[in-house]
């Protein structure tokens, strides 16, 4: 018997589904599915009762998941009395985050820290995530979000959230969250794409090969910013994490919609340089950072909601 399956045992009686827990746990639902099994296979019992509703604990489930919960408090006690307290945690800690998710979780991550645990100093970089990494090897990084496409053997990395890629577009275009485009019709649009070996490129041009269409591209660019400000001139639309647009969407200044046949997705990770004793500071904030992207992914701040947009009638012009 393992934490991991008692952890699955008590996600899915909490939510009552396979599919939820596995979204909560970070995990594919198969996995969760295996574990749940697993655990009724070695203490010879049924679990759940399975239906079209859902998963609903047996009577032997309800103790078997009342003994799971007092487990976990017993080892988050235990870990708090051999822990030092947040205010013993000092340090300086330099932490990446990349350019689409720093607007979201910059101040989340800052306002932790000062609440929780005011002795640790953070250092902030925003930057693509091929540059991240490299500051990360080069130890300018202590911990670090990248996108997983940048994620050699040589880096301690952990799975946080998967998003979707977007096409993005200005408001004349009447693109909505709650209507997915599909890509062939994005690639018909001129296109302001990131540079070539940019992680989000190279999912765009795997998307491309996938549907069979050729890219119409204006211009090429390393920054989301000028992406974004390109799209604001009227010179085309250009694809972007949902999470990076949340903002522009609220305000009626682009239009967005998630792109479909095919999906897009990328996979985020937190990593940091392997190291036989990691530093108390740099262990805290990697696991607020974590748990900070998944509460946002988990409350929906990860993805742009349909508004009624503010009336726009013509794309803004860059700045002479």
């Amino acid at each position: 018997m393992e934490l991991k399956q008692l952890k699955a045992l008590i996600t899915v009686a909490e939510v009552g589904s396979v599919t939820r827990a596995a979204e909560i746990l970070d995990l594919v639902q198969p996995a969760v599915t295996r574990q749940i099994r697993t655990l009724e296979d070695e203490i010879g019992v049924i679990l759940f009762e399975r239906s079209r509703q859902g998963m609903r604990l047996t009577a032997a489930g309800e103790i078997m998941a009342d003994r799971a919960r007092r487990i976990f408090d017993d080892l988050k006690h235990t870990l708090m009395s051999v822990q030092p307290h947040p205010d013993d945690v000092t340090g300086t800690v330099a932490v990446g985050l990349l350019e689409s998710t720093a607007h979201l979780l910059g101040p989340l991550l800052v306002a932790a820290l000062r609440r929780n645990h005011p002795g640790i100093d953070l250092r902030l970089t925003v930057a693509s995530s091929d540059h991240l990494e490299e500051w990360l090897d080069n130890g300018d990084l202590d911990v670090t979000l990248l996108d997983s496409a940048h994620n050699t053997p040589a880096i301690n990395s952990h799975p946080v959230v998967r998003d979707n890629l977007w096409a993005v577009a200005p408001p004349t275009a009447g693109l909505r969250p709650d209507t997915p485009v599909p890509f062939a019709h994005a690639a018909r649009q001129p296109l302001v794409l990131p540079s070539s070996g940019h992680a989000l490129r190279t999912l765009i041009d795997h998307a491309a090969a996938t549907a069979d269409v050729a890219i119409d591209t204006v211009v090429e660019t390393n920054s989301l910013h000028m992406q974004k400000r390109l799209v604001l001139a009227g010179l085309g639309w250009t694809v972007l994490p949902g999470v990076a647009v949340t903002e522009d969407l609220a305000d009626g200044s682009l239009s967005a919609a998630p792109l479909c046949e095919p999906d897009i997705r990328r996979s985020l990770v937190v990593a940091r340089q392997p190291s036989a004793r990691t530093p108390s500071a740099v262990r805290v904030v990697t696991a607020t950072l974590v748990r900070l992207s998944r509460t946002a992914m988990r409350e929906g701040h990860w993805h742009p909601h349909y508004h009624t947009p503010h009336p726009k009638t013509d794309p803004r012009p860059l700045p002479t």
